[in-house]
């Protein structure tokens, strides 16, 4: 698989951040709680340097909550804030701009001392296509479109919104794509949805699926799927196991992958396999 998706644009889009980033207090960086790794930019380290960040765990209802919390500590130790929500029923969202006061209350502190009483807290809010960004910002902002009036960057066609009387949310202009270095990149974007699937192999994206969930989660495939596993199945007897025991054959009794495979797909999005995370801190380690 070759996935060549890294558009000109980008270039523009880190110009962009970067213009931007003098503008605000605080970075909120949108992931996919599913693919904590692979929902992620590995440029956007480099370009926010040291200002202050706050990650929101996309989608964690639909990730494993252990390791909600294993990914939500290793987060915190590079010193980053984290919050867990669920943008498309709000949940965690209300807390959006109370962690946003609480990474910057030192900061709010100083500007007390100043006198700079009043003063909103600026964040930026960036993600790659497909973690859920826009929903989040219009969850967070009550579905307000309207741009926060007389600040910086208005003028140049910047869109402010105005969260409450004490923060604005500056969303990125431009789309910031990931980089796809290897190929479990696209693949795990592509379980998720994130990629449309007619750019890869159906079955193929199948197997790889249905070998990390017997490595990780066998037992949601032995409850939801009634089949016998051994340790260490490749992905494709897992699939032809699955197929069989569904009932999924063609003529000559073979089984019918494909279709096997758009149901694993269709199930594993719906979350009627379970609740699942497809990647660990370690795997950075590796």
């Amino acid at each position: 698989m070759d996935i060549q998706w890294y558009p000109g644009h980008m270039t523009k889009t880190r110009r962009q951040i970067q213009a931007d980033l003098k503008l605000v207090d605080l970075v909120a960086e949108i992931i996919d709680a599913r693919i904590p790794i692979s929902s992620r930019n590995p440029d956007i380290d480099e370009l926010v340097g040291e200002k202050p960040r706050l990650i929101v765990l996309n989608r964690a209802d639909q990730a494993d909550p252990a390791m909600n919390k294993v990914w939500g500590d290793w987060f915190r130790s590079r010193g980053w804030w984290v919050l867990e929500t669920n943008a498309r029923d709000g949940k965690g969202v209300s807390q959006f701009s109370t962690a946003i006061r609480s990474a910057l209350k030192e900061k709010i502190e100083q500007w007390k001392a100043k006198g700079l009483v009043g003063r909103p807290v600026r964040a930026m809010v960036v993600g790659v296509p497909n973690v859920g960004k826009s929903t989040f910002i219009n969850q967070v902002a009550k579905k307000k479109s309207a741009k926060a009036g007389n600040r910086p960057g208005v003028t140049r066609g910047k869109q402010w919104v105005n969260v409450d009387p004490g923060l604005d949310l500056l969303d990125t202009p431009g789309i910031l794509w990931p980089k796809f270095e290897d190929e479990t990149t696209g693949m795990h974007l592509a379980f998720t949805g994130a990629v449309k699937d007619e750019i890869m192999d159906l079955e193929t994206l199948a197997c790889h699926l249905m070998e990390i969930l017997g490595q990780r989660y066998p037992q949601a495939l032995v409850d939801r799927y009634k089949v016998e596993l051994e340790p260490e199945l490749p992905g494709w007897e897992l699939l032809e196991r699955c197929g069989r025991k569904r009932g999924f054959l063609i003529s000559g009794g073979e089984v019918d992958t494909e279709r096997m495979s758009r149901v694993l797909l269709e199930e594993y999005r719906s979350g009627k396999l379970g609740n699942f995370t497809l990647e660990s801190p370690e795997e950075l380690e590796v």
